[in-house]
């Protein structure tokens, strides 16, 4: 996934760091009213290790260079590429493409990959995803480690320790993210996680936007004020 690699100056860097754990878009990243940007395609493995005892996940922290979340430590993914196709399928063969070459990690078959969740960027946003996430035990003997470009550090967390290490500012986590790890920290064990996954329903979720500027926040399906944002 190629990136912009334009340092941003220090002040806005920490403005999109503060927006991006808030669940606004950055400044700059949002668009006026008007017509709505179509969200590409976009896919994420969430990679597990664990087995039975415990439960972690691999993030990676992108190149601080990036001036599209530069420096914040995601789950391995990117956008699909136009020769993976459409569909279900490309987004396996998308998400077993940027685990390798992001983790270099080798998944030998896309369709065992357990679907998890699919977020689409909210419409208030210039800059939009529909990304599906996909769910991924660590093969046994290997070991993941970063590229060096599109990502230069790496690290095993259990869920609550993530956002523990994001609140006391060790880790930028972007929304999306967090929003995962939230829901994975009710999980004892991979296993638990994927026998829960194997019977999920997966429906697409799509944030919007309240307010603008300072004020912006995400709102989640459910959330006071998203009926009225989705109008």
């Amino acid at each position: 996934m190629a990136h912009d690699r334009t340092p941003p100056s220090p002040s806005s860097n920490e403005n999109s760091r503060r927006h991006a754990a808030e669940g606004c878009p950055a400044p700059g990243e949002e668009r006026d009213r008007g017509i709505e940007t179509v969200p590409r395609q976009a896919a994420t493995v969430i990679l597990l290790r664990g087995g039975d005892r415990v439960l972690e996940v691999l993030l990676v922290q992108r190149t601080p260079l990036a001036t599209f979340m530069g420096g914040a430590w995601v789950f391995p993914g990117g956008a699909v590429d136009a020769s993976e196709g459409e569909g279900d399928a490309a987004h396996r063969a998308a998400a077993v493409r940027e685990l390798a070459e992001e983790a270099h990690v080798r998944l030998a078959d896309p369709r065992r990959l357990i679907k998890y969740s699919q977020w689409i960027t909210p419409p208030q946003v210039k800059i939009r995803y529909d990304t599906h996430f996909f769910l991924a035990e660590l093969p046994e003997g290997q070991h993941p480690r970063v590229d060096g470009q599109e990502c230069v550090d790496l690290r095993w967390a259990a869920p609550a320790d993530a956002l523990s290490a994001q609140r006391s500012g060790e880790l930028e986590l972007v929304f999306p993210t967090i929003k995962h790890l939230e829901q994975l920290d009710a999980f004892a064990s991979v296993r638990a996680l994927l026998d829960h996954a194997r019977g999920r329903a997966v429906t697409p979720v799509t944030p919007h936007v309240v307010g603008s500027g300072e004020t912006a926040r995400v709102v989640l399906p459910g959330e006071p004020g998203y009926a009225r944002a989705a109008t």
